[in-house]
């Protein structure tokens, strides 16, 4: 008979983490199978459509739509992009920047 092992008690299921943004809390998507489409999108690199798919794939419709009320230039949405990527991935925790 093969062996099981549960490793339920060594995970964490913690809630997404949040960027706080003029007051706005905004939930980023933080599990696994978006980290690897991400991390996809990102050796392709800083182009438009890299963006646009890593916007679409941290943020919900919600986060998004907060997001764009906010109308942030160009490079303070890819400050954004960064900031909620190096929270997912645990490289900045302080809300500091880069």
């Amino acid at each position: 008979m093969a062996k099981t092992v549960d490793i339920t008690e060594k995970l964490s299921f913690d809630e997404n983490p949040r960027l706080v943004i003029k007051g706005r809390e905004i939930e980023v998507n933080a599990d696994a199978s978006t980290m690897l489409k991400l991390i996809g999108a990102y050796k392709d690199g800083g182009d438009l459509e890299a963006v646009l798919e890593m916007f679409q794939l941290l943020f919900n419709e919600e986060g998004r739509k907060a997001i764009e009320d906010l109308k942030l230039s160009f490079k303070d949405l890819q400050a954004v992009i960064e900031a909620a990527t190096g929270l997912v991935m645990g490289e900045d925790e302080s809300g500091g920047e880069f």
